[in-house]
């Protein structure tokens, strides 16, 4: 039996919203976090070894971290489409995206938000615009990351735009996707 650990408001939400994409036989198990301004506990309820979500468990398998999580999930239900399987077109770049996401996108943003600046994070991850720039390029060519094809990748990139809407670039391209994102978003939400 596959579990999720969420807490609302949290980016753990994407992976809520990609379980019901999925029409995932996944248990939504709600724990409480810390959260980025102090307040909150962690729930003892919680497995994650740092006892932040989202955190799936699958029998006696755990996988953290959202990209991971993302790929587990898209590979489990291929039906839904969400994500291009071994073997399939885009998937190379179905896979970098998701490892992008969480190597590139998510410590530059928080960095970004945080005021923090070093040469040694643009030697590393590059930069906040480089970032943005590698993001707008191949929604410049097609209305998604992997072209004309929705995937996982779409929602785990755009998803932190969506909550930080003050982090959202005034790139085009990029304004144009977060919004096709949130409408294909909200209709599961809805």
């Amino acid at each position: 039996m596959r579990t999720l650990y969420y807490s609302p408001n949290s980016r753990s939400d994407t992976i809520v919203t990609l379980v019901r994409m999925l029409s995932a036989d996944v248990t939504l198990h709600e724990v409480t976090i810390v959260r980025q301004d102090g307040s909150g506990v962690r729930d003892p309820a919680n497995p994650h070894p740092e006892g932040k979500v989202p955190y799936l468990t699958d029998g006696d398998d755990a996988v953290r971290e959202r990209g991971a999580i993302v790929l587990y999930l898209t590979d489990a239900y291929p039906d839904a489409g969400l994500g291009p399987l071994a073997g399939e077109a885009g998937r190379g770049a179905y896979l970098s995206w998701l490892s992008y996401y969480q190597g590139v996108m998510e410590p530059l943003l928080i960095l970004k938000w945080a005021g923090v600046e070093h040469p040694a994070i643009n030697a590393g991850l590059r930069d906040y615009d480089t970032m943005i720039e590698r993001l707008a390029e191949p929604l410049r060519h097609g209305p998604w990351l992997l072209g004309e094809r929705f995937s996982a990748a779409d929602m785990l990139c755009s998803s932190p735009f969506l909550w930080f809407t003050a982090m959202l670039p005034e790139e085009p391209a990029i304004r144009d996707w977060v919004e096709r994102c949130k409408e294909r978003i909200s209709v599961v939400a809805a």
